[in-house]
Formats: structure tokens, C-alpha cells, sequence
């Protein structure tokens, strides 16, 4: 009654974010991890909720340390050494997830080390915590085979140690085992479930970053495109203008409301662009590059159809006569242009100055040969042989 409900267009993405840590071993130390803050995280707080409760079982090894016949000074110690192991436990797993190879493994072996300072209190009981060592192991996400080496190793010892125990075989002796290496391996499957959608969501931010980029790169080009077309002319019309106000102030009019016309449409052009919608048509494009020749004092000679062209290829033409033409008016010197269609490619040459040690290199061609190469096409730059000037040629 109170709000209305935010449409579809308005809402926040929703993104699954485990919040924890893990990654693999074999990605290495993760460089942007610090210790206290590897303790203090949201994946850790997590992590100590899920091992404190598992560490309900450890109680009944305090049982067993009271059992014994020991002063109250030993038995002291006992549960102080069993709570050092069930705190060790907690941090372990955080530790691992900032760690690299070494450092894991260096973990999970202090940990069962650590087991073995209980042996003067429970005896060959210890093999009770190795469940907690094989869930440390597991959580630490080191190579599949690695971890089902070790957590077998950890299983067998725990049987060995349960039979010397017991004295002889029995059944029940693999009730253990069993125990510490189904656990084990539940949660080496758990982390790794969970890397993997940290790595996942590490792609998609990567993937959308490069997207970003890429669009950036387009918007960039587009633009340099569009403006250095539109400004040159608008420029050279302008300083034509200039020329004729003094001499023929009617078509220094003309000019001008050519060069208002002009900035307009290269405004139009700028927005449209950025959201993405812009076309270029061959035929606009051939008009344009006839004005704008024009107005820069060069011959044109310019096909009067465009039929010739492919129709999946005329945006391109569009584009090649639009820069080409550009660089035409801009650095050839030229007197005379030449553009040429036909149903294979475009080719756009003048008898200017050729080509410079630059020539080529400019974010204009740059960009254009980008427009090119990514349809498909292919793109050529160098002296043109007949005029001794510059050409331009795009085949398909």
C-alpha cells in the first residue's frame, strides 16, 4: 500500500556470492590477502559458526582426559593442550584459503602434529581428531590427487592405529575410518564447489571489464570518425566563408548555414553514437564526400551508383569513403580524387603527396583497419602507382 514495487528496469542484478574465500592451491598465495584481515573476514566468521559446532564431538575428549587417574594440574593441562587443537582448528581453514602450496600443506601437517601432544593423555585415542585434520585438508582445495593421497594415508593410519588399539581385527574398526575419510572428502568437494564459483565470478568480472573496454575502443573510434570528418569540413567551409564575405556575401551565407547544418548533424551523430544506434550508408556517404571536396578546392570523381556494392557491405563502404575522404582533405595536398566501387571492394585514391613515413599509423586508418578486419575484409594503405598520390583499397 505504502510504495510501489521497483519494475524490472530499476532493480539490482541479483549475484550468488558464497562469501568465502577459497581458491585453489595451485593459483598461488593470493597477494591481496593480509592475515588479520584473512581471520576477521566475512568468509571466516562463516567458516567459525560451521566449526564450532562441528567441535561439539571434541567435548567427549575432555570426558576421557577426566577419566584418567592424574592430578588436577595434569588434567588442566590436557584440556588446555585439547583447546589449543580446537582452536587451531578454527583459524586453520582461513589461513589456508590466503596461502600458496606450501603454506597449506604447512598448515594441515602443524595441525596433525599438534594431534600428537594429546597421545599423553588419550593415548591412541588421537585418532579421533584426525577427522578434524582430513576437514582441514579438504577445505585447503590442493590438487585432487594430492588430497586423495593424503586423506588415504590419514584413513589407513587411523585404521592402523584402531587395530593396534583394539588388540585384533574387527568390523567395527572401520566405523572410524570410514568416518574421517567420507567427512574428509565431503568437504574437499565443498570447497572446491566454492572456488570454482569464485573463479566464475572472477571470469565474469574479467568478461566484463574486456566488454567494457571493447565498447569504450568502439565509442572512441566512432567519434574520431565522425568528428574528424564533420570538423574538417566544417573547417574548410568556414575558412571558405572567411574568403567570401568580403567578395560574395551570399554564398558566404550559404557556407555558413552549410557549416551550422554540419555541426548539427555531427552533434546528432556524437549522441546517437554513444548509445549505440548510429548507421553510415555508402550513398549518404558518396554525397557528403562530394561537398566536401568541393568545398576543399579537389576534383571528385565519384560513382553515381552504388548498386555494384553488396548490400551486407555497403555500412563499410560507407565508413572507408567517410575516413578516407577525411585524410583526403586533410594531409594528401591532392588536386584531384578518385573513388571506385565495384561488387569485390572500394578503393579510394588522390594524387597528392603519397604516403608519409606515418601515413598508416594514425587512429583514424588504425581504426578503420579495425572496422575493416573485424567484417571480415581486408584492408591495404600505400602509394597509388598511377597518380603518384595515396590510396586506400578495401576488398571483400
Amino acid at each position: 500500500m505504502g510504495g510501489r514495487e521497483p519494475t524490472a528496469a530499476h532493480r539490482e542484478p541479483r549475484r550468488f556470492d558464497p562469501g568465502w574465500p577459497v581458491r585453489p592451491a595451485i593459483q598461488g598465495a593470493d597477494p591481496g590477502a593480509r592475515l588479520p584481515h584473512a581471520l576477521r573476514g566475512t568468509g571466516a566468521r562463516r567458516w567459525y559458526w560451521g566449526g564450532a559446532f562441528s567441535l561439539l564431538w571434541i567435548t567427549t575428549f575432555f570426558g576421557e582426559i577426566l577419566r584418567a587417574d592424574r592430578s588436577a594440574v595434569v588434567n588442566v593441562m590436557g584440556m588446555a593442550v585439547l583447546l589449543v587443537f580446537a582452536a587451531a582448528f578454527l583459524v586453520a581453514a582461513p589461513l589456508t584459503w590466503s596461502m600458496g602450496m606450501a603454506g597449506r600443506l604447512g598448515v594441515c601437517a602443524t595441525l596433525f602434529a599438534l594431534s600428537f601432544t594429546l597421545v599423553p593423555w588419550i593415548g591412541l585415542s588421537i585418532v579421533g581428531l584426525w577427522t578434524y585434520v582430513g576437514v582441514i585438508v579438504g577445505m585447503a582445495v590442493l590438487p585432487w590427487r594430492m588430497t586423495w593421497v593424503i586423506l588415504l594415508c590419514l584413513s589407513g593410519g587411523a585404521l592402523g592405529a584402531t587395530v593396534i588399539a583394539a588388540g585384533e581385527w574387527d568390523d567395527s574398526l572401520l566405523f572410524l575410518p570410514a568416518i574421517v575419510l567420507s567427512i574428509s572428502m565431503m568437504m574437499a568437494a565443498f570447497a572446491r564447489n566454492l572456488a570454482a564459483i569464485n573463479q566464475l565470478r572472477e571470469t565474469q568480472d574479467t568478461v566484463a571489464e574486456l566488454a567494457a573496454e571493447r565498447e569504450r575502443s568502439r565509442v572512441a573510434r566512432d567519434i574520431h570518425d565522425i568528428l574528424g570528418h564533420s570538423l574538417t569540413v566544417i573547417t574548410v567551409k568556414a575558412e571558405l566563408a572567411g574568403r567570401l564575405i568580403d567578395v560574395d556575401r551570399d554564398r558566404a551565407r550559404t557556407e555558413i548555414a552549410e557549416v551550422e547544418h554540419l555541426a548539427r548533424g555531427a552533434l546528432a551523430d556524437v549522441r546517437t553514437t554513444v548509445h549505440g544506434f548510429r548507421g553510415v550508408s555508402i550513398s549518404g556517404e558518396l554525397v557528403a564526400a562530394r561537398a566536401a571536396l568541393d568545398a576543399a578546392g579537389i576534383a571528385a570523381e565519384i560513382p553515381g551508383a552504388t548498386d555494384q556494392v553488396p548490400a551486407e557491405r555497403r555500412e563499410l563502404a560507407g565508413w572507408v569513403v567517410r575516413e578516407a575522404v577525411t585524410n583526403v582533405i586533410r594531409h594528401s595536398g591532392a588536386a584531384h580524387c578518385r573513388i571506385r566501387l565495384d561488387a569485390r571492394g572500394i578503393e579510394v585514391v588522390d594524387d597528392g603527396c603519397g604516403p608519409g613515413a606515418g601515413d598508416g599509423a594514425g587512429s583514424g586508418i588504425a581504426g578503420l583497419r579495425e572496422r575493416v578486419e573485424a567484417s571480415g575484409a581486408r584492408m591495404t594503405v600505400g602509394r597509388a602507382d598511377a597518380r603518384g598520390g595515396f590510396r586506400v583499397r578495401v576488398g571483400w
